[in-house]
């Protein structure tokens, strides 16, 4: 009996005796309100075939936009969109114009051969000896007077 009260006591003593937990409940973290936004750009280069632009807005709550991009088939691409935290992101995608491909050529298409990668050299390295040996002269040794 004795000998269960003397572990209950050391039990008791050890845990009173451990250092306090570092872990803590994190605080609350005051989250600013969402701000209104809204931007926009775009990049129209004919001579390159390059147009495609953004166009975005928020009230702080939902944002809403449309961007454009010409693809390589002569359509524009539009996209608008919708997004909030209730009901997620809504998209609506169309297209402008028709898709144009090139006419099929009469030559075969132009391959370029993989690179079969680093071969051994086509001759053997030559070794020139130098043309004088190198004279060293012995170290320095320091005087002190």
């Amino acid at each position: 009996m004795k000998t269960i009260v003397l572990a209950a006591f050391v039990g008791v003593v050890a845990v009173s005796a451990m250092p306090e937990s570092s872990y803590h409940q994190p605080k609350h973290v005051y989250k600013h309100p969402a701000k209104p936004y809204n931007f926009a750009y775009g990049v129209n280069d004919p001579y390159q075939g390059i147009d495609f632009g953004q166009h975005e807005e928020s009230d702080g709550k939902q944002v809403q936009g449309s961007y454009t991009v010409q693809l390589p088939d002569g359509r524009k691409q539009i996209v608008k969109y919708i997004a909030d935290h209730d009901r997620g992101f809504h998209a609506d995608v169309h297209y402008e114009g028709k898709a144009q491909y090139p006419p099929k050529s009469e030559y075969p298409p132009f391959i370029v051969p993989p690179h079969k990668g680093y071969s051994e050299p086509h001759h053997e390295p030559v070794y020139k000896p130098p043309v004088h040996q190198p004279v060293y002269a012995p170290p320095h040794q320091p005087s002190y007077h």
